[in-house]
């Protein structure tokens, strides 16, 4: 039996490691720089060890003492993707301190020649020449490398994330599966059509990350006469904002919205639990959804624990925060069947 066995480099509260874990992948360690992902990647990925530490700062000999002898490695790095983000294009982001990470992955690669590599990131990375340069790496390398954009929705996550995807193998070729929910997306009332009901800032008590976001008056009135999937351009003109009856506030309608039931979710954010921030109105309840909801959307398990209930409350910006940078459980999930289709059947 071919035993794999992972590092996670960029590793947040865990989602590559719990999808990795799902498809029988061995996490040995997440690294990363946040403390505040120590708590939810070890009290929910049982064998992986979390390691408080900057990858730029990591070495050779650090990350091949994780590995058993005869294991297959594979070394996994989700780096920020906020230097390649839409949100970015135009800025002069040369400055960005995130930038390099890219570079230092590839540096690990080339020092630990792991069998299997994956790397996830935002689809601009491929206009950015750090990803090209990271791609040639690997092929100078030996590598096999298959990359491609994918709309996580066609693989069972409930949300119309566009990640970017790369796989690559010096122990045959590698591709990811074909889409396994194409013809039949999950959906909004799939994911969280039953969880309990709540109102605009309370938290569930048997659940305390089912909790929302309080709403000012204002906004509870306009969420009030919104309609799902629709946007502040549905209001009456007493309820609109000033910014957005500019000419320039004008094309921003994907703010201020409702969720369908019966379609995907829009992609999370770090600041999805924010009404006014995208269309992260609950599709029926007036309030925008629970720090709950968010995961349940990024596919992570409904008793993944996110912060320690016996020492503090939960802290929404942050949890939302790390919700929003994780990488789709049900995709670690699919890039780990991945591997072992291809190289093991």
């Amino acid at each position: 039996m071919h035993r794999v066995e992972a590092v996670d480099l960029f590793c947040g509260v865990g989602g590559l490691t719990a999808g990795l874990l799902k498809a029988h992948i061995q996490v040995k360690a997440g690294y990363d720089i946040e403390s505040a992902c120590q708590f939810p990647y070890e009290a929910n990925n049982e064998g992986a060890a979390f390691i408080c530490k900057d990858v730029q700062q990591v070495t050779k000999e650090e990350i091949e003492a994780h590995y058993s002898e005869g294991a297959i490695r594979l070394l996994a790095g989700c780096a920020p993707c906020q230097p390649f983000s839409t949100y970015n294009q135009g800025k002069d982001m040369k400055s960005d301190k995130k930038w390099p990470l890219l570079y230092a992955f590839a540096r690990l690669i080339r020092e630990v020649k792991p069998e299997l590599v994956t790397m996830e990131n935002v689809p601009d990375v491929t206009k950015h020449e750090v990803y090209h340069d990271f791609v040639k790496n690997l092929e100078e390398q030996g590598y096999q490398v298959w990359a491609q954009a994918v709309l996580c929705a066609d693989y069972g996550v409930p949300q119309m994330r566009r990640r970017h995807v790369l796989l690559a193998s010096r122990i045959g070729k590698v591709e990811l599966i074909a889409p396994t929910h194409k013809d039949k997306h999950v959906t909004v009332r799939d994911a969280i059509g039953n969880l309990p009901n709540i109102e605009a800032g309370q938290t569930h008590p048997s659940d305390l990350l089912h909790r929302s976001a309080a709403l000012s008056e204002l906004n509870l009135k306009r969420i009030k006469v919104s309609v799902p999937g629709g946007s502040w351009k549905d209001w009456p003109e007493e309820l609109v904002a000033n910014c957005h009856k500019k000419s320039s506030g004008k094309t921003y309608g994907g703010v201020y919205g409702r969720m369908e039931w019966d379609k995907p979710a829009p992609t999370m954010t770090t600041l999805c639990i924010g009404f006014g921030n995208g269309r992260f109105g609950h599709p029926e309840q007036d309030r925008a959804i629970s720090l709950r909801e968010a995961a349940i959307f990024q596919s992570f398990p409904r008793d993944y624990q996110f912060f320690d209930v016996t020492k503090s409350q939960p802290n929404n910006t942050a949890i939302s925060r790390m919700i929003g940078n994780a990488v789709p459980v049900r995709l670690g999930e699919v890039v780990g069947i991945s591997f072992a289709r291809s190289l093991f059947h």
